[in-house]
């Protein structure tokens, strides 16, 4: 069994394929897809994470169906949200997430490489 939904990394690809440097990554739970070196959306189960930034996060968290990440020892992700289906099913609303994954990314640090 599929650790993500294959039909939204579908979708996540087809919003990116324009894009020319993006690669794709298997990690825990799901795939990320990384733009510019840098975590940019991910596809964890049925949910999106996007990377958006903490400007945008108190917007988001208005909405039902967006949460915070959390991390280890419930510390929250200060630039990230999960967005449920329901949150992302309109097309007109998985390009507001992807828009806003993308605006984000040019100021988004960059992971330590290891």
């Amino acid at each position: 069994m599929a650790k993500y939904n294959n039909p939204l990394a579908d979708r996540v690809r087809e919003a990116l394929q324009h894009l020319p440097d993006v690669e794709e990554k298997e990690m825990f739970s799901g795939v990320y897809f990384m733009v510019n070196g840098k975590m940019c959306v991910c596809v964890s189960h049925d949910d999106l994470l996007c990377r958006i930034g903490a400007n945008e996060m108190e917007a988001a968290l208005e909405n039902n169906d967006v949460r915070q990440m959390v991390m280890a020892r419930d510390k929250p992700a200060r630039d990230y949200v999960y967005v449920s289906p329901e949150g992302f099913h309109r097309q007109q609303d998985f390009d507001h997430w992807i828009k806003l994954c993308l605006a984000f990314n040019p100021t988004a640090k960059a992971s330590k490489k290891r």
